[in-house]
């Protein structure tokens, strides 16, 4: 909790929205309700509002300051559904399905968030990846200057001696299977920035591989000894002050003695904050590793290079968990244009209605 209570201290001093696409899940019940009592801002939740409150009774959860939104009874629903048609008309969208899309909580929360009627989104607790990714990619998209959506899962173990004082951030665990060389390094330099953003420390970011300093001969460690040299060069454009270094295997990352024997020059020595994965398999299989059999807390997936906050929480996660994420959220929320230069600057269909008057 050291990490989270630094997050929700910061959070308190300045309170955001967030929206709760699934608002009948009794876990997401219990985060807002935890959201509204710490005064971390304004949670709302989206769904039936008699199933809501009588999941509320049944749980003993008082839904006192909790906002609730029924999208098919909104007066907003005709706006978001027409904004959306004017988004996806080039992929053939008619009116039609784009109201029954945002008859959807997650496209009509994800609506929310782009017409800064929120300014969070948090979903996930009991839906596949792609139900949450979706309306964001097609609502939301990526922000200017950003060409990589990923994401990133802030990790906190009990042993203070990993990351910094406990906590790492790992990435990607949850969008992009198989990152190129110009992914996997946009990849490193977001996870960098928001570990900054969140920690105030220098990020320190390791990309991981089999092997460490070509003690393995292999093609695909070529591609992470390029990623970890453009990260850098990204890096210094965005004049990020991080550290970046691969390809490393995770103990010459993680643990001091072991990288002095392995890497003695290199640039991070076991002391890496940040642990880069080459591939979606191996950053998720190792996240849900140190979460169950280290029980570390994780507060994830963090979305990253979006042009709006937003999260896609494990099925797994608890209250708890959802709780630390929409903090991590409302965070990332009050400084996104510091993360995103231009970020939040345009409301879903402008654009594409400037493109057809022109």
């Amino acid at each position: 909790m050291r990490f989270i209570g630094s997050v929700i201290e910061k959070l308190q001093r300045h309170p955001k929205r967030i929206v709760f696409p699934e608002g009948t899940e009794p876990r997401v019940l219990q985060a807002a309700r935890q959201y509204h009592s710490l005064r971390l801002g304004a949670p709302i939740l989206l769904g039936d509002r008699t199933k809501i409150k009588e999941t509320a009774a049944a749980l003993n959860i008082s839904l006192e300051g909790i906002r609730i939104i029924n999208p098919p009874e909104s007066e907003d629903l005709e706006n978001f559904a027409h904004r959306f048609e004017i988004l996806r008309r080039s992929k053939g969208m008619k009116a039609a399905e784009a109201r029954d899309a945002m008859l959807q909580p997650n496209y009509f929360g994800a609506m929310m968030v782009a017409m800064h009627q929120a300014d969070g989104f948090v979903s996930g607790a009991n839906l596949s990846v792609g139900s949450v990714l979706r309306p964001l990619f097609q609502i939301i998209k990526v922000a200017p200057q950003t060409s990589t959506a990923s994401s990133c899962l802030v990790m906190e173990v009990e042993d203070s001696r990993f990351g910094d004082q406990g906590v790492l951030f790992m990435a990607d665990c949850g969008v992009i299977p198989e990152p190129t060389v110009e992914q996997l390094a946009d990849i490193a330099v977001s996870t960098a920035q928001l570990a900054r953003h969140l920690l105030g420390t220098r990020p320190r970011a390791a990309l991981l591989s089999f092997s460490t300093k070509g003690s393995s001969n292999h093609p695909s460690i070529g591609r992470i000894q390029a990623a970890a040299a453009l990260a850098e060069k990204k890096a210094r454009e965005k004049n990020l002050d991080a550290e970046f270094d691969g390809e490393l295997q995770v103990d010459a990352a993680l643990v001091p003695e072991i990288a002095l024997r392995k890497t003695p020059e290199g640039r991070i020595v076991g002391n890496a904050n940040v642990l880069i994965f080459p591939d979606l398999n191996s950053g998720n299989i190792a996240s849900k590793l140190v979460r169950h059999i280290a029980r570390a807390n994780a507060y994830g997936q963090i979305l990253l290079g979006l042009d709006r906050a937003a999260a896609d929480v494990s099925r797994g996660s608890s209250a708890h968990d959802i709780l630390g994420v929409a903090a991590i959220v409302g965070v990332k929320a009050i400084d996104y244009n510091l993360l995103y230069p231009g970020a939040g600057q345009k409301l879903p269909g402008e654009e594409e209605t400037a493109k057809v008057s022109a």
